[in-house]
């Protein structure tokens, strides 16, 4: 069992949980992830690593509330436990040799940006920041963001933060005022990151994205995470997930993303009845 020694609520729709998971902690490196259980009969669920403490032996990771697992997962409290936790898995992002890099978060997909921003912060690289949120009651993790890059950038859909704009939009402007990347590094929904790569690749700017789609086993053996990357079948788990955002075919990734719409939205339609506690 894997006890919850820390839970807290980021915005209405995320939270951030630290999980007791000392093998995991030893080894776990930012782009990892980890598939995580609830019960004997939950789903297998992959979460990115969003940071972790070798000392104490704990693993963070942050979640949003989308279907039927991760809203069971939010009912959990410190002092619950967890039936599997299972990792690290997947290849660690590799900041060697990035010395001026854009890191773009959009969405949930900040949570796996914070890491890796903060990594490549670490290790000496100049880090610009772009994170984007529908408003100003969404963000999270404000002052991480901003310990964990050089220049911080948060733009809002709505500009109720008094940034309006999407994170294509502040990076183009970066991008139009001279800032030299070397890298860029994107991850979030999967639109915004094909955009991305769509407006590095005139300028030839070496961009990473995080391809995070559903997984199940994290060793690719039952294909649940296959993608085309440079028209090569890779699969995230083990090959990735992070990939050259130029040769990876988005219009196919987000075809498979809406296969299982039907079954996801049935997933939600369980609730407990208040009369029987059961599960209907």
């Amino acid at each position: 069992m894997y006890p919850i020694v820390k839970k807290r609520v980021l915005n209405e729709t995320v939270t951030l949980m630290e999980i007791e998971a000392p093998l995991v902690a030893r080894k776990a490196m930012p782009g990892q992830f980890i598939i995580f259980r609830i019960d004997e009969e939950g789903e297998r669920v992959p979460l990115t690593i969003a940071g972790y403490d070798r000392e104490k032996g704990t693993v963070t990771i942050i979640f949003q509330k989308v279907g039927y697992t991760t809203e069971k997962l939010d009912s959990l409290n410190e002092g619950d436990s967890l039936l599997d936790f299972v990792g690290p898995l997947g290849e660690p992002t590799k900041t060697e040799g990035i010395h001026r890099c854009a890191v773009i978060g959009g969405g949930l997909g900040v949570a796996i940006a914070y890491p890796q921003a903060k990594a490549l912060h670490d290790a000496g690289a100049e880090v610009d920041l772009i994170v984007g949120f529908r408003n100003e009651h969404l963000i999270i993790l404000k002052d991480e963001l901003e310990a964990a890059c050089t220049n911080l950038i948060i733009m809002t859909d709505d500009g109720s933060n008094g940034n309006k704009g999407f994170v294509t939009q502040a990076l183009q402007k970066q991008i139009d005022a001279g800032r030299n990347y070397d890298t860029v590094i994107a991850i979030g929904p999967l639109p915004m990151m094909k955009a991305v790569c769509d407006m590095t690749r005139e300028p030839r700017i070496k961009t990473i994205v995080s391809m995070n789609p559903i997984m199940i086993d994290g060793t690719g053996m039952c294909g649940g995470c296959r993608l085309t990357v440079g028209g090569e079948t890779k699969f995230a788990c083990v090959d990735g997930p992070d990939f050259d955002g130029h040769l990876v075919d988005f219009d196919e990734a987000m075809a498979r993303g809406r296969m299982f719409r039907p079954e996801e939205a049935k997933a939600r339609e369980k609730h407990i009845c208040r009369l029987t506690g059961e599960e209907r």
